[in-house]
């Protein structure tokens, strides 16, 4: 089978695998453009409800495949970052599930991810210093928000990998299982966002990124925020889902939230 990115979707759940197993799922130019177009669909179907991003076998992404990237007028950083730009965009969250070599442009997209859940014997790493490359400024800000100044300097500088428990305790992985669990846990965690309220998650979404709207510039990130935060609790009344997370806690009943967000 020639490179590609392999989708499912089932009970909210939808599944991108990156599949390049002979390159260790490292990203062809092919598969670099396919990811955003693939993403807006998966967006705007309203029976996805959470996305898990992932690698063929027993690896998750060893970057970009630079032998596909070489013809003339082949822009890799260009590609990448548009792919992680749509990535972090998605209105909906998304997992990274990690086994194997999380390296390069494989580190970029996971750090693009809302959570990572890693299996014991991952490694991460941005290697762009191994190769003369300078690192896209968007991604670098991405992940220092993530792990730290200190951190993101460290292997940027060093383009040494590091191991799970690593990223684990700098922020770049949220959990780490033992071999052989990471799928039942990502699965199991998947289901319970799947249960939750979409716009509850859709403004901690946005708020946690910050909003980058021009409008923050134009009245203020405070007021902005402000502003945001009043649209979103009223859209969660309109839609039901206060009335119905209320009744359900003191029924002591799971919720039954709808479906579908439109910011």
């Amino acid at each position: 089978m020639e490179p590609q990115l392999l989708h499912t979707a089932a009970d909210g759940i939808a599944t991108v695998v990156m599949h390049h197993p002979e390159k260790r799922n490292a990203m062809t130019a092919r598969m670099w453009r396919e990811l955003p177009p693939l993403l807006g669909r998966l967006a705007e179907d309203p029976a996805v409800r959470v996305l898990v991003l992932t690698g063929e076998g027993d690896t998750f992404c060893a970057g970009a495949d630079i032998s596909s990237l070489r013809e003339p007028g082949e822009d890799a950083r260009a590609l990448a970052v548009v792919a992680e730009e749509a990535l972090a965009a998605f209105p909906k969250p998304t997992l990274a599930a990690v086994r194997g070599y999380c390296v390069g442009g494989g580190c970029q997209l996971a750090a693009a991810c809302d959570l990572r859940f890693a299996e014991e014997g991952a490694w991460f790493g941005i290697t762009p210093a191994r190769l003369g490359i300078v690192y896209p400024a968007s991604s670098t800000r991405r992940l220092a928000s993530l792990v730290g100044p200190a951190t993101a300097k460290y292997l940027l500088f060093s383009a040494e990998l590091i191991d799970a428990e690593r990223a684990l305790r700098t922020g770049l992985a949220d959990e780490v299982l033992s071999a052989g669990e990471l799928g039942k846990r990502v699965a199991e965690f998947a289901r319970v966002l799947v249960s939750r309220s979409q716009l509850t998650q859709a403004a901690a979404k946005e708020f946690v990124s910050g909003g980058t709207d021009r409008d923050a510039y134009e009245i203020g990130r405070e007021a902005y925020g402000m502003e945001r935060e009043a649209y979103w609790t009223e859209r969660a009344r309109g839609s039901g889902d206060t009335a119905e997370g209320v009744a359900a806690f003191l029924e002591r009943r799971e919720p039954r939230f709808g479906g579908g967000v439109d910011s």
